[in-house]
């Protein structure tokens, strides 16, 4: 536990240490989400949409590492028991039992925007009060917000594609 973490962080540690256990448990619903969507996904450009999946659930991984990490220095300990990841948790976990990638960008594009609400939230209430939490939650904010650009540019892409393909039948 750090002590001076503790000291300079002019935020409510109770509120804090709870909203930073909600976003480890959604990290790691957002990881699990995403290795098992590349698991089972079909249909057009699978080969590309897998590729990104397993480079995003790596960084959520990564994620809650980091807010693990911050959740200790805090002097708090993070969500022991995976059972109680989906009670916590606000964004989500959505089950890919329709694994046509297009589905699985549209559930994993709304897991996103949780996200970045998320992460935005914890920017907000930190912003000039706890400067290390400010920081790592700014650096997943950045992540996250290019995970949903990601997620939105597939779609885009595949929506492009059918509509081509529709041109050139006709």
């Amino acid at each position: 536990m750090g002590e001076m973490a503790q000291k300079i962080s002019k935020v409510d540690h109770e509120e804090l240490l709870k909203v930073l256990n909600i976003a480890f448990a959604e990290e790691w619903l957002a990881y699990y989400q995403y290795w098992v969507g590349a698991q089972v996904a079909v249909g057009p450009m699978r080969t590309s949409i897998v590729e990104e999946f397993m480079e995003h659930a790596n960084e959520e991984l990564k994620h809650a590492k980091w807010l693990s990490d911050r959740i200790i220095q805090l002097g708090g300990t993070p969500v022991l028991d995976p059972k109680d990841w989906e009670s916590i948790a606000q964004c989500r976990y959505d089950a890919p039992n329709e694994p046509y990638v297009m589905n699985l960008l549209k559930q994993n594009l709304v897991a996103e925007r949780c996200a970045v609400a998320r992460y935005q939230g914890i920017c907000e209430m930190c912003f000039g009060k706890d400067y290390d939490t400010y920081r790592v939650s700014a650096k997943i904010l950045k992540e996250e917000l290019e995970h949903e650009q990601e997620m939105g540019d597939f779609i885009e892409d595949i929506k492009q594609g059918v509509e081509h393909g529709a041109q050139l039948q006709s």
